[in-house]
């Protein structure tokens, strides 16, 4: 079961969240809270030190910290803020926080270039009214940022701490 939580619950998650932002341009708050939830449950269940445990949330909210930051700025939505908390909360203080983050950057910035270049093309007025594409065709909007964040999740999930020992566990038996 705990092994089975860890392989679905943050995959999961992330998916929904690309899908969620791609139509809705939301990221449902309860996306984060799950993620959270079933972290702080599973974590010491697999007998991660107190202090390793306590240092994947300090991650979590010092991202919340600077995205939040970026979202008081205008630069980021609030639903992308608190998902990366949660993601970094999954990663820890470690160099896969920093992959997550770079690899979130880099599909952000080719996501963005691709619904500007989108927007700009005459697929868009033919594609305006599809439930999938209205969100990239339209000019007003910004960008679902969370198709980035959850691809990035989804490239650095199979390294993350809670993952490699799942991975640990079924190798073992």
């Amino acid at each position: 079961m705990l092994i089975s939580l860890i392989f679905v619950v943050f995959p999961f998650c992330m998916l929904f969240a690309a899908i969620s932002d791609t139509l809705s341009m939301t990221i449902a708050n309860r996306v984060p809270m799950i993620l959270l939830g079933t972290f702080a449950i599973v974590a010491p269940l697999t007998g991660m030190d107190w202090s390793v445990y306590g240092m994947h949330f300090a991650a979590g909210a010092l991202v919340l910290v600077a995205t939040f930051a970026l979202f008081a700025l205008g630069s980021m939505g609030g639903g992308d803020a608190k998902l990366m908390a949660a993601t970094a909360v999954w990663m820890g203080f470690s160099p896969l926080l920093l992959k997550y983050l770079l690899f979130s950057a880099v599909m952000g910035g080719f996501l963005t270039l691709f619904i500007l270049s989108y927007r700009r093309s005459s697929i868009a007025v033919f594609t305006s009214h599809n439930l999938f594409l209205r969100n990239f065709a339209d000019g007003k909007l910004g960008v679902p940022y969370g198709i980035a964040l959850g691809i990035g999740g989804l490239l650095t999930y199979p390294e993350s701490p809670l993952m490699v020992w799942a991975i640990g566990q079924l190798v073992a038996n």
